[in-house]
């Protein structure tokens, strides 16, 4: 091998797709932190609202799937949401091992505003995309996560 050349040629990490993606994941979480911190929430807890905000109560399996999350990130998420009164469980009547999670009725009453401030930050991160390619962004990453999820 020639002593100026490399093994492996590494792409700039503008032109990582994996790292552009990363980059961008951890700006919405810091600034979905900072806007719902007023609300007692912090971003990695917006899987389980969005997922309970229409009413309907889950399971911690349930919530776990929807969320595409780990079974010990969820049992911890729900923990500290359940300590900061975010979300109650009762006794799921079918199953007596397990209990029916949802938001408490404070959570609940704050759901507007919540989305109003996640609607803001999503509104704001493409504002300078026209519609149509805020849907192919859209599009291309719901077909990356695709891509992603189907080769486990």
């Amino acid at each position: 091998m020639n002593k100026d050349s490399k093994p492996y040629k590494w792409q700039s990490r503008e032109q990582s797709l994996g790292y552009m993606v990363n980059w961008a994941a951890r700006l919405f979480a810091r600034e979905m932190d900072e806007a719902l911190r007023p609300f007692g929430l912090m971003s990695g807890q917006l899987p389980v609202i969005f997922a309970l905000a229409d009413g309907k109560p889950q399971s911690q399996r349930e919530l776990v799937r929807l969320a595409a999350v780990e079974q010990s990130t969820m049992a911890k998420t729900l923990a500290r949401m359940e300590r900061d009164r975010l979300i109650q469980r009762t006794p799921d009547p079918n199953d007596r091992r397990s209990a029916l999670i949802s938001l408490s009725s404070s959570a609940a009453d704050r759901l507007p505003d919540i989305s109003a401030t996640v609607a803001a930050i999503n509104a704001r991160s493409h504002m300078h995309l026209t519609v149509e390619n805020g849907e192919l962004l859209l599009n291309l990453l719901r077909q990356v996560i695709n891509n992603l999820t189907n080769n486990e």
